[in-house]
């Protein structure tokens, strides 16, 4: 059944410190909503329970990328077109590219958000392996003040975050320190676009000597929440990529994971694609140390 429009309300305040008033005096009532494209095919299939609607699209201050001499922060209105066409996230944060350009067609990159994908929480999205694997960091806001929280442990369960019901997210910082660092990403789906990823994995390393000085790996989709693979990661520092370590981190980094069975795929091949994506990042990572 679809939804009628006279049962739900929709304001759309002049800034942000008006929407977070309005979230502080009825906290948990309010749903804010930027480009909508997840809101509202839950609305169009009749499935949205929230009733009252704060449009937080295309505010100044949530759709901008500053650039400052330690990190990068992203508004959390910022569009997976603005992210792939800004010339710093494209040279330093490839990763976040790649994932943006994953993200449904044309039409959803234009209205999508960062901010949005990370608040859905879904385990399948593109994006969040890659903000996983550069650390990011989240500035949360509200009438109270501001919060600074890793987003390693934002999200608790599926579909289930640590932001307050009076909270929103205003920017994602990104540390600009990744640039010298090799990176890995895959998608692997139906198709490369337009489809919910089945395993997602974004994965960035450094090299020295041979041996593995520093290395991140994140996936998605195969847990209730985005994983980075810490015990993986552990296993491998400082040690030379040889077809034991790799075996024994395709091993590591399937015990980690937790897939599911589901209408897009089956635990069995999730589990056996980390595993040789793990690898062949690793394989990749060797391959592409510089020649002394």
């Amino acid at each position: 059944m679809r939804s009628d429009p006279a049962d739900y309300e929709l304001v759309a305040p002049a800034n942000l410190q008006e929407i977070v008033a309005l979230l502080a005096e009825e906290p948990g009532t309010w749903l804010p909503i930027a480009g909508g494209t997840d809101v509202m095919v839950q609305y169009a299939a009749g499935k949205l329970s929230a009733r009252k609607l704060v449009s937080i699209w295309n505010l100044p201050e949530l759709r901008h990328i500053e650039v400052l001499a330690d990190e990068v922060r992203i508004g959390a209105g910022c569009t997976y077109t603005d992210l792939r066409e800004n010339e710093t996230v494209g040279r330093e944060f490839p990763l976040l590219v790649s994932a943006a350009s994953w993200t449904g067609g044309i039409a959803n990159q234009n209205r999508g958000t960062l901010g949005g994908n990370v608040v859905n929480a879904s385990p399948a999205a593109d994006s969040l392996p890659a903000l996983l694997a550069y650390e990011a960091e989240l500035i949360l806001v509200s009438i109270r003040g501001e919060r600074r929280v890793p987003y390693l442990d934002f999200h608790t369960d599926y579909k289930k975050t640590k932001l307050a019901s009076d909270e929103l997210i205003r920017d994602i910082c990104l540390s600009r320190r990744f640039s010298e660092y090799f990176s890995y990403t895959r998608k692997v789906g139906a198709r490369q676009a337009q489809a919910i990823s089945k395993v997602c994995v974004a994965a960035l390393g450094r090299l020295d000597g041979g041996k593995v000085k520093d290395v991140r790996i994140a996936v998605g989709s195969v847990a209730p929440v985005p994983l980075r693979l810490l015990e993986t990661e552990r296993i491998v520092q400082g040690k030379a990529i040889e077809p034991s370590l790799l075996l024994l981190a395709k091993k590591i980094a399937v015990a980690e994971i937790r897939p599911i069975d589901d209408i897009r795929s089956t635990m069995r091949y999730r589990s056996t694609v980390v595993g040789n994506l793990v690898a062949e990042f690793l394989e990749k990572l060797r391959a592409n140390e510089p020649a002394i």
